[in-house]
């Protein structure tokens, strides 16, 4: 496998050690492919909306909370230890606020996410119980990817939805982080300690491709559950308009969100 053969080479073409660098080269591609989905274009021209951003965030939510629930359940293993940061990484706290803001008190009544955030969570529940070690990849994939985009997303998010505030955007705020820069450093040094056969190091190399595999997938279902959202609620506007009732915009989405879930096989789960 092409990654796995670029995961074993530095810049100079000799080969790498560390894990950071091993995971970085065999995930090369895949992160292209991730930032080149069309959510994530429209994302980084300031395009985003806040239906595609109310919905990023519940599958955001899902993710971490699977995530963050194995990291916490397995925290003495050797593999995790040395990367859990639970007081300066843990993004679940923040979510529930940036749901409650935008959703309400009952937000965990309305959270809706589409089939691949589900084989995303299925995934993190599997390896926390059989692998604990795997979970290394997908810490570091979600974790310094959204710490070193953090600031960046953040104003687009601001900027893009016309907020006042900050209120909503606590998912890209790490206080307990006082420089992102040094504190990459020092996880990607605790993650170069962990000690792991040849066996576990491929694995791990093999689940952090598998990562990307999985984020690119929820980035393609949430574009496509929002354009058939947004087909069907304009379908529904213009069957309302003949028919002589008033059609909000809030209904119109709802409704296309619903039957959405429906077409693409995708589901809502109340937490």
């Amino acid at each position: 496998m092409e990654n796995m053969k670029s995961a074993r080479r530095n810049d100079s073409g000799e080969a790498g050690s560390d894990l950071s660098e091993q995971i970085k080269a065999a995930t090369m591609d895949n992160h292209v492919r991730a930032e080149n989905t069309q959510l994530m274009l429209s994302y980084q021209k300031g395009q985003i909306t806040l239906p595609q951003y109310k919905v990023l965030l519940c599958s955001l939510y899902n993710i971490y909370k699977a995530l963050e629930e194995e990291l916490d359940r397995n925290a003495s293993h050797p593999a995790v230890a040395p990367i859990y940061f639970p007081q300066e990484l843990a993004r679940l706290e923040s979510l529930r606020s940036d749901l409650e803001h935008f959703l309400g008190s009952d937000w965990k009544k309305k959270v809706i996410v589409p089939a691949a955030t589900h084989r995303y969570e299925q995934r993190l529940r599997e390896i926390g119980r059989e692998n604990p070690e795997l979970l290394v990849a997908h810490a570091y994939t979600r974790y310094l990817g959204d710490l070193s985009g953090g600031q960046v997303l953040g104003k687009i998010t601001q900027k893009s939805l016309g907020l006042s505030s900050k209120e909503g955007l606590s998912f890209f705020s790490f206080p307990g982080v006082s420089s992102p820069n040094r504190f990459k450093q020092l996880y990607r040094s605790r993650m170069n300690s962990i000690e792991l056969t040849e066996a576990e190091r491929a694995a791990v190399l093999e689940e952090a491709v598998g990562a990307f595999e999985l984020n690119i997938q929820v980035f393609d279902d949430l574009q496509k559950m929002l354009s058939i959202a947004t087909e069907t609620a304009d379908q529904s506007e213009r069957s309302l308009q003949t028919s002589r009732l008033p059609a909000s915009p809030i209904m119109q989405f709802t409704v296309g969100l619903c039957l959405t879930l429906a077409t693409i096989g995708a589901g809502m789960y109340v937490l």
